[in-house]
């Protein structure tokens, strides 16, 4: 309940800035121009609001909403998702936004995102600033990576060292790498002492290699235990620190990566248990595993916990790399920290290609998926990041020509400039009408995938 609760006040602090910022970039631009804005509101407010005040002599009323699904900046004489269209039928006004050139209008509808965007750099520049960037570079990795049997139809090996895609060296171990897997012609790996290129099929589905079980690939971590938990079936048999497991069931175990998969098969077993003897059968494993203290090799009975846990902590890649670590004075933050953050919307925008496919629209996630990206402790500099990454995305998303959201009003501003013709109001009142019904449809199929993995079925 407590990583819930932390991990729920993270999302909220983080959306409701986004928000905020994001209004207020529409109210600056309108405010710059005259035009008239009658309310800015943090959240919804369907039927009722929580708080509302409106200063002596302002137009304004500022309160906050109860529905946290964005904001709201009411913007006087234009259509929007307050479908206001009493307030259309009345005669132009000189302080409304209909009655602004077109530049004008563009401006105020693109402000919310340019303050997004920009937030988003500025808030990876000061990470950057404050806590420098740590990385582990892939050349580093010498043991390699762990690929699964489709990697290795393709021409994988276990310990490829992975150089380069398409001629381009392969930089930080991130999801770019993962990226570059699935969209690369070719992949250049260093096995042993030599080089050897790899042709990589045509379709390769960068949600497929990612949720494969086991995973396209993922780094060689061997199977060295980092601490044993008290009470626990591992220390029972006395199993330490720095002990190896070498195999579990008579099947051969190389790595964290092959002992997650062979405990993942045997849950599968385990959920088809019909008594409490078959359930003990599939927990009863015999366990081969080095003594760092003795060098021997021990092979053991031992009862997996009800969970399938032997309650012992892995190594990580952090465990056998040093990473790169690079630090940056105020002034170099600003170039980095763009680069940084045009790199991370260059994926996101790659990453779209999947949405319209099957796999993509069951990856699609809602509230309960973005909330579960922060971490399960108050960490400020993942906080910032989570917070950079959701302002891109909400500028991006933002400015997509969907009716209903600010690229939509983009959209048919650029048809006016471009023919001099405005579209008409009853045209904007239907199109305003479709894009709310798209947003609705999938803000349903992603919180309704969230909870359909939340139950397993997904």
């Amino acid at each position: 309940m407590e990583v819930f609760l932390i991990r729920l006040l993270q999302f909220m602090l983080a959306i409701s800035l986004l928000v905020l910022l994001h209004e207020g970039g529409h109210f600056f631009f309108a405010k710059l121009f005259g035009v008239r804005v009658e309310k800015f509101y943090l959240f919804f407010d369907p039927w009722f609001h929580l708080f509302e005040f409106k200063p002596k002599n302002s137009d304004t009323a500022y309160g906050v909403g109860w529905l946290p699904l964005g904001g709201y900046c009411k913007i006087a004489g234009m259509i929007d998702e307050s479908f206001d269209t009493e307030q259309m039928k009345q005669p132009e006004q000189p302080w409304e936004f209909r009655s602004k050139p077109a530049w004008q209008r563009l401006l105020i509808m693109i402000g919310g995102v340019l303050v997004n965007f920009l937030l988003a750099l500025f808030i990876y520049s000061m990470v950057l600033f404050h806590w420098g960037d740590e990385y582990i570079a892939v050349k580093d990795m010498s043991m390699g990576f762990k690929f699964n049997t489709e990697a290795k139809q393709i021409g994988f090996q276990d310990h490829d060292i992975l150089v380069a895609y398409d001629g381009k060296a392969f930089d930080r171990y991130d999801v770019d790498v993962f990226r570059h897997l699935a969209d690369a012609q070719t992949i250049t790996v260093k096995r042993g002492n030599r080089e050897v290129t790899i042709q990589m099929p045509e379709e390769m589905s960068l949600i497929k290699m990612l949720q494969a079980d086991p995973a396209f690939a993922r780094p060689f971590v061997p199977a060295e235990i980092d601490s044993v938990l008290s009470e626990t079936p591992a220390a029972k048999i006395g199993m330490e620190k720095g002990d190896k497991i070498l195999a579990i069931n008579n099947k051969p175990v190389d790595s964290w990566n092959e002992f997650v998969y062979q405990i993942g098969v045997l849950n599968d077993v385990l959920s088809t248990a019909k008594s409490s003897a078959d359930s003990l059968k599939t927990r009863t494993v015999q366990l081969v595993y080095q003594s760092k203290k003795s060098g021997t090799t021990d092979t053991t009975q031992v009862v997996l916990s009800p969970e399938m846990r032997l309650g012992v902590s892995q190594t990580s890649i952090a465990t056998y790399y040093k990473p790169t670590q690079l630090t940056y004075n105020f002034f170099e933050s600003f170039p980095a920290g763009i680069k940084y953050g045009l790199g991370v919307l260059r994926g996101y925008v790659n990453d779209l290609k999947y949405v319209a496919t099957a796999d993509g629209a069951k990856s699609l996630g809602g509230f309960g998926a973005i909330g579960s990206l922060f971490p399960p402790v108050w960490d400020w500099m993942m906080f910032w990041r989570m917070t950079a990454f959701l302002s891109i995305i909400l500028a991006f998303m933002n400015i997509l020509p969907i009716p209903a959201l600010d690229g939509g009003h983009v959209l048919f501003l650029l048809y006016e400039i471009i023919t001099g013709r405005k579209p008409s109001e009853n045209f904007m009142i239907k199109a305003e009408y479709v894009g709310f019904t798209i947003l609705i449809l999938l803000m349903v199929v992603a919180n309704l995938n969230d909870i359909l993995r939340w139950l397993g079925y997904m």
